[in-house]
């Protein structure tokens, strides 16, 4: 999608993709995927997620990287943190006790200024992606964590019965992106109850490890 598309449904309050509390499938299946005490998460298109809180609760240090920069303001200010606001080129990077967020196009964004990537939550990023866009995210991805281990939230529905976002990927697909990357096992598939805007869709849980 064009930058402007999220940087307007931030701006007009369209944040229907925003959960309110912890992502249920990541507090039900976190333990049996737990990284090592002290891993840096780092969670792509974070927006102003709740599973962030969360994850700084059970220890961990984050780091996120979101487009809009209304977002992230609305995650430190739920969070009750007063950031430390430092400028890189395009990218503005956002730093808190044991969190840092760089805001802008996660394109821009290099290994080196990232730093150290443990583990990776993907929640709503890949799904995010309009098709001709995820090959390249998840190149992305893979340079920013040094293809860290994964876990990753997809959504499956019938995609020409909708436009999304967000947008459908389907087991094949993630095979394809991370399968030579990547072991990986499907640790639950649920129906979304009521669906996605009508049409009977499931959310699927993966585990990406290191082979």
């Amino acid at each position: 999608m064009e930058a402007d598309f999220w940087h307007q449904k931030w701006a007009k309050g369209e944040t229907g993709f925003h959960q309110n509390d912890v992502n249920p499938l990541l507090a039900a299946h976190f333990d049996q995927v737990k990284p090592p005490a002290g891993s840096r998460l780092f969670v792509p298109l974070c927006g102003k997620t709740r599973d962030i809180a969360w994850l700084l609760a059970k220890g961990y240090p984050v780091a996120g990287a979101e487009l809009s920069e209304t977002a992230v303001k609305a995650l430190f200010d739920g969070l009750k943190l007063a950031p430390t606001v430092l400028r890189h080129g395009a990218l503005s990077h956002y730093q808190g006790p044991m969190l840092d967020v760089w805001v802008g196009d996660i394109f821009a964004l290099t290994p080196a200024l990232l730093g150290q990537v443990d583990w990776v939550y993907d929640r709503a990023a890949l799904v995010a992606m309009p098709a001709a866009m995820r090959a390249d995210y998840v190149r992305q991805l893979k340079a920013l964590s040094a293809g860290a281990p994964q876990l990753l939230i997809t959504m499956e529905y019938d995609q020409s019965a909708l436009k999304g976002p967000p947008f459908a990927v389907m087991p094949q697909e993630v095979a394809s992106h991370y399968g030579a990357s990547h072991r990986l096992t499907l640790l639950t598939q649920e129906p979304l109850a009521g669906g996605f805007k009508g049409v009977e869709a499931s959310e699927a849980l993966w585990q990406l490890a290191k082979p």
